[in-house]
């Protein structure tokens, strides 16, 4: 006979496994480097700088 085997530790140790290869296809798809970030972010404050730039005074 061979030992008993706890479902609800096989269940969770499956469902951390299957949460952490979720976490690292997001990680993937739509993980950003520091640099990446704040060009982004330099780039969105030029354009915002831009429109304001160029609105008319009423």
């Amino acid at each position: 006979m061979s030992t008993p085997i706890n479902l609800n530790k096989v269940k969770k140790e499956r469902n951390r496994a299957s949460r952490k290869a979720r976490a690292d296809e997001n990680a993937v798809a739509f993980g950003q480097t520091r640099t990446q970030k704040e060009q982004l972010k330099a780039r969105a404050e030029k354009i915002a700088r831009n429109l304001e730039a160029h609105k008319r005074e009423t």
